[in-house]
């Protein structure tokens, strides 16, 4: 039997923002890897759905959006991470992926030396993506259609929580296989059912990193602490602690709530969001109390970045 066609999908814009639509809380949300589908037109790639699924953060969106109900925005991407990598630098560019000339020098990281960098190489290990390179075109389209529009917005409402609320707290939410492999610095290492990451120390406040590590703990999950995800690009971007503005990453390990042989939910998908629900209750009522006036700093102007 032939392998089915890959979901095709072309939104009309290259993101979804879920829940509250305004600043209500000095949290915001993302989901950058929870899009299932390849675009209707793009780009052709040698990779199967099934190899696809293995990069999706699957239902990460869905998940975060019922833990949340309304009570801070959650925007959601709209493209496949696979084809662009909003936790990505925008130069975190693997040279190998280019069929000609790019007008600004390069910097990939060891990430995009694995084969997951902005345009990924690989979709499994040794499992190519593409049959060629790219030609430049294609992937300066790719950065204006989504990934550009995307960093926009998730600056627009860590902005507008930031100066609603004297700070805000930014968590980017993804999904991780349940054992590392070959792609990864933990490749065969069973992993926690949850990793929280700030860049080491350089995105978010201790004492709000603390608090959230301590509060899933006595959720009754098993904690690692950035490893070996410490985070990227997101938190990068808008974790400043010193300016009052705090980035977290979040990963799930997804045999928590799916099948990953199958990709399919099982019974733990309710009970992990009815956890995670009373995680966000715990943490806002903690951020409008003294965790949130110690994280709190003067608002300072945006950078050129933002």
């Amino acid at each position: 039997m032939s392998e089915p066609a890959h979901p095709l999908s072309n939104p009309p814009v290259p993101f979804a923002v879920l829940g509250a639509p305004r600043a209500a809380s000095p949290l915001v949300f993302d989901s950058p890897h929870s899009w299932r589908h390849w675009p209707a037109a793009g780009w052709p790639t040698l990779a199967t759905p099934a190899q696809l699924d293995t990069s999706w953060d699957a239902w990460v969106d869905e998940i975060w959006a019922e833990a949340l109900d309304g009570r801070a925005p959650l925007l959601a991407a709209r493209f496949h991470r696979a084809y662009i990598d909003a936790n990505r630098a925008r130069d975190d560019i693997d040279p190998e992926m280019l069929a000609g000339p790019w007008t600004v020098p390069l910097a990939p990281s060891a990430t995009s030396r694995r084969g997951m960098g902005l345009i990924r190489r690989t979709v499994l290990p040794d499992v190519p993506m593409y049959g060629a390179p790219l030609p430049p075109h294609e992937v300066r389209g790719r950065l204006e259609r989504c990934y550009d529009p995307y960093h926009e917005r998730l600056a627009q409402l860590v902005r507008s929580a930031h100066a609603a609320h004297g700070f805000s707290v930014f968590v980017d939410c993804h999904s991780m296989k349940s054992v590392g492999n070959a792609m990864n610095e933990d490749n065969g290492a069973a992993r926690p059912d949850l990793v929280l990451g700030d860049l080491e120390g350089r995105t978010s406040d201790p004492r709000l990193f603390g608090w959230v590590a301590q509060a899933l703990r006595e959720a009754g999950y098993s904690v690692g602490l950035n490893h070996p995800y410490p985070g990227q690009e997101l938190i990068r971007r808008h974790g400043r602690p010193a300016h009052g503005r705090h980035g977290l990453q979040i990963e799930i390990r997804r045999s928590l709530y799916m099948d990953e042989a199958r990709c399919e939910k099982h019974a733990g998908f309710g009970s992990l969001v009815a956890d995670l629900g009373r995680f966000v209750q715990r943490l806002s009522a903690a951020l409008a109390g003294e965790l949130g006036a110690s994280l709190a700093r003067r608002p300072s102007p945006p950078t050129p970045e933002e």
